[in-house]
């Protein structure tokens, strides 16, 4: 064989290879045609249509403008048949019976698909879930034909219910005995059904869902008690629910622990809104020996806009009392927010008690509380604020089941606006009212314009430049206020009268302060300070010897009076430490001392506004101001050139803290880490008082009163705090000062105490069973305003039984003041006056769900209980139970109220009231 003919499969390939790459590129066109050959997925082939003659006015625009004729220029002769592309789509033709969204389902057993007649069926602890509806079940059937899912529940051994079918749609949740339901019409039929909606509950035979909204229930229950054996419940043939809305029902009973009580409604309509929405406030029945049968509550709740609401009560009795009662409350956000409450009581009470002659007493009266805050973001700069609080001076004498507020016999208010320049200059202009229930004296003062200046240094550098001198440190100030005021009593009301009260005045005050560099341990501090008073009346009394008393005589006008005064005061501080042996538990005691003392000196600029009044027919003087009385009060009396001197100590203990926690081996406080802690004994106590050395002729008592003070916390529990005032001169047999110190006569009686007091604190509570705290427990509204804060803690307080908290078995706080004070009296004769009183206030579980408490006054100086309130509270699971009394006191009353707790039947209520006024 011949060597040529010999062929090798490499050569083989590389000759088959050359021979396909040449006939691919006979095929293939020079010109790179395109071949009439063409392949699509999914695309639509259109015939290129004829070509288009083009008017002769578009040839030239073409012609003109290059890019658009790059543009839109087409080769006609050289592409006769075009392709319109577009976008891949799948025509496919749904099934009527499939679904518009997935079904995610599960089962424990097993889940069978049965094709002919499209059935999916689930078993064991089935669950599926279709759009915003989750059905669990111990069986789900699924027919795809009729779009139908029917559930069923299973028994165990011994015959008691096994995973009922639940059905979720929403915040609505129902378990039933068997569910049918449309995936298409969202329709459906429960039979045996417990249907939670909100804070309600319904029990029902069948319940018919005719869409997504709308539900119709047979032989039902309805109650608010989440238990499966309700506590009270209403039974019912049909009621109708549309979620989030509303629940009607027709004639229905109610029942307890499932018994029938034979009381009917005629029908039941049950609120299901969520939010702030308009509508008719219920009243509650009310039995009253002294106003009759009446009404209360009876009112309307309107929400006129997103930032106000408005709300009307009223309350009715047979006697002919009524009140009245309008509450609104406004708030925008980043702007202000407030509320107001307008009151007006016509009160006619029954005189049962014999004390009386009339039959009815007889009262009008109102308050008016407004308050009012502007977030300080609606207007850098300034800010407006309102605090009313003003009414009738016998308003709070009729308000029923209240004590606190019955004894509430003082009111205030006050409406500021202030404005303030770059924090140099604030001007604030305030109305301001106070005035006293028993006196029935009402001040107002309006306006009040104070204007400020800060601190200028005049002599300091623009650009500080090293330590700045002495001088630089000179600072001046300005204070300035203006004040007018009216009284009047408002059982004697009068224009004319109130005209006739009206006062004013203004101060001018001019600081001037220099900051001396420290030298060595003492801190020097000069000042000098100008005051200038302005008067509206000037007050001239003498002694008439015909009828034996001081007559007053008044000139209007304005009157002004000036004051300077100058001071050098000094200050250290002196430490000392007495330490222990490191094995006692007491390791160290701190005293710390800070002695202050002052030089002042003060020229006579006021002797020609002084006199001497006989005040008495024996023939005592006294020396008065001319502008004593007033709205501004009058300055010192003579040249004084006094010392100040005082003291303030502190005292402190370190012992061994031997239950220190873990935590404190980590932290960088010394103490901590060394095992021991600080205990305060005397957080405070010193005294202070001055020595005049150049006293004037009508000044005959050069050292002044001695004012001695103490404050404590013992065992961080305890609150102490004591003051009193110490006077050094001796009193003849009147009462009236001697210029002979006490310290002359008995060197161990530095002086006579003419005023003191003492007043302890304490409080104590068990732990919490939550665990958590006062602050954790107690919800904070930002968007509430200090007053209405404080209001509504008052209306808690005076209703302990309706707010009680079980979380805390047992409270206790206790209070106690001693005050005592001695003073010339009407007479002019010496008077000393004590007044001593204890308040408790506490709590106690007698059972978990039992807790009684109360709260009294009692007044030692009449040795008798002034107040005593008592509550008692019932937790009745979905019910409350409070019982509040009143047996002491001045105002007695008793009231019971059992309702439930829910919100939506909170007018549902139980409620009896006694109210006893002496």
């Amino acid at each position: 064989m011949s060597n040529r003919c010999k062929v090798r499969a490499k050569k083989k390939l590389a000759f088959g290879l050359i021979a396909i790459v040449f006939i691919i590129t006979l095929k293939v066109n020079a010109k790179q045609k395109q071949s009439n050959l063409q392949f699509f997925s999914y695309s639509t082939i259109v015939d290129s249509p004829p070509p288009i003659k083009r008017p002769k006015k578009v040839d030239s625009i073409l012609k003109a403008n290059t890019s658009i004729k790059d543009t839109l220029a087409v080769n006609d002769t050289t592409r006769k048949d075009s392709v319109v592309k577009t976008i891949d789509t799948l025509n496919v033709k749904l099934s009527k019976d499939s679904l518009d969204a997935p079904v995610t389902y599960s089962a424990e057993d097993s889940g069978v698909l049965i094709i002919p007649t499209k059935e999916f069926i689930l078993y064991g602890k089935a669950n599926a879930k279709y759009t915003d509806v989750e059905v669990s079940a111990s069986t789900i059937n699924l027919n795809q034909e009729k779009q139908l899912l029917t559930a069923f529940g299973s028994t165990d051994t011994t015959g008691n219910p096994l995973n009922k079918p639940k059905l979720v749609q929403g915040d609505m949740t129902s378990v039933s005995d068997t569910i049918w339901y449309n995936t298409r019409s969202q329709k459906g039929l429960t039979k045996g059904t417990n249907l939670q909606q909100g804070e309600m509950y319904v029990y029902a035979q069948t319940v018919k869902k005719i869409n997504n909204n709308t539900i119709y229930a047979w032989r039902g229950r309805f109650t608010t008690c989440n238990l499966d054996t309700p506590h009270f419940a209403f039974r019912t043939r049909k009621m109708k629910m549309i979620t989030n809305k509303i629940a009607v029902s027709g004639p229905a009973s109610p029942e307890f622990e499932g018994v029938p009580v034979p009381i009917g409604i005629p029908f039941g309509i049950y609120p299901l809104n969520r939010g702030r929405h308009s509508g008719l406030l219920p009243p509650q029945f009310a039995s009253n020996e002294q106003y009759g049968l009446g009404l209360e509550g009876l009112g309307f709740y309107k929400v006129l806009s997103d930032n106000f609401d408005a709300t009307v009560r009223g309350n009715i009795y047979s006697y002919g009392g009524w009140n009245a009662n309008l509450s609104s409350r406004y708030i925008k956000r980043y702007k202000y927010t407030g509320n107001l409450n307008i009151a007006i009581q016509n009160t006619k009470i029954l005189n049962s008690g014999g004390y009386s002659k009339e039959e009815f007493t007889k009262s009008k009266s109102f308050m008016i509380n407004w308050s009012h805050s502007r977030d300080t973001k609606a207007s850098p700069g300034s800010s407006f604020s309102a605090n009313v609080n003003a009414g009738s001076t016998k308003f709070n004498r009729y308000v029923s089941n209240n004590s606190l507020q019955n004894f509430q016999n003082s009111l205030s208010s006050s409406i500021a606006y202030s404005r303030d320049w770059s924090g140099k200059y604030n001007l604030t202009v305030s109305a301001n009212h106070s005035q006293n229930n028993n006196l029935r004296l009402v001040n107002l003062t309006l306006p009040t314009a104070s204007f400020n200046v800060l601190t200028i240094y005049p002599f300091q550098k623009r650009e500080s430049v090293g330590t700045p001198k002495w001088y630089e440190k000179l600072g001046v100030g300005y204070t300035g206020n203006f004040q007018n005021q009216v009284s009047f009593y408002d059982s004697a009301f009068s224009l004319r009268r109130m005209i006739d009260t009206a006062q004013y005045g203004a101060t001018h005050s001019v600081p001037i302060t220099l900051s001396l560099p420290q030298m060595g341990p003492i801190q020097l501090s000069p000042s000098i300070s100008y005051q200038e008073n302005w008067y509206g009346q000037k007050v001239v009394q003498h002694w008439d010897s015909a009828r034996n008393k001081v007559d007053t005589s008044i000139s209007r006008g304005i009157y002004t009076a000036r004051q300077m005064q100058m001071s050098l005061s000094a200050s250290t501080r002196v430490f000392g430490t007495y330490q222990f042996s490191k094995t006692s538990k007491v390791q160290a005691i701190r005293h710390e001392i800070r002695p202050t003392l002052s030089l002042n000196y003060r020229p006579d600029m006021q002797k020609q506004y002084y006199y001497d009044l006989q005040v008495d027919s024996a023939k005592h003087f006294q020396r008065v101001s001319q502008f004593a009385g007033g709205i501004i009060s009058p300055f010192g009396e003579g040249r004084s050139g006094s010392i100040g001197f005082g003291i303030d100590n502190t005292l402190e203990m370190k012992v061994l803290n031997r239950k220190r926690e873990k935590d404190d081996k980590d932290t960088n406080d010394e103490d901590s880490a060394a095992g021991t802690k600080k205990i305060r004994l005397l957080d405070g106590f010193g005294f202070n008082g001055s020595y005049n050395l150049i006293p004037s002729l009508n000044d005959s008592f050069p050292l002044s009163n001695i004012s001695i003070y103490a404050r404590s916390t013992l065992f961080e529990k305890i609150n102490i705090t004591a003051n009193a005032n110490l006077d050094p001169y001796q009193v003849d047999e009147f009462g009236f000062r001697r210029a002979r110190l006490m310290l002359a006569d008995n060197k161990l009686h530095p002086g006579r105490i003419t005023n003191a007091s003492i007043a302890v604190s304490t409080s104590f509570q068990s732990k919490s069973k939550d665990g958590k705290t006062d602050k954790e427990r107690i919800p904070n509204d930002d968007f509430m305003t200090p007053d209405e804060q404080q209001r509504q803690l008052e209306y808690v307080r005076s209703n302990p039984a309706e707010y009680t908290d079980f979380n805390i078995p047992w409270s206790l706080q206790l209070s106690y003041s001693l005050s005592y004070t001695k003073q010339l009296g009407s007479n002019y004769r010496q008077e000393s006056r004590v007044y001593s009183n204890l308040s408790v206030n506490g709590d106690f579980s007698l059972t978990p769900r039992w807790k009684i408490g109360g709260n009294t006054y009692y007044d030692f100086t009449t040795s008798k209980i002034q107040t005593l309130s008592m509550f008692i509270s019932r937790e009745m699971h979905c019910w409350q139970m409070s019982i509040n009394l009143t047996p002491v006191g001045l105002y007695r009353s008793f009231n019971i109220t059992i309702n439930p707790k829910s919100g939506i039947l909170r007018d549902l209520k139980i409620n009896r009231s006694r109210f006893f006024y002496q």
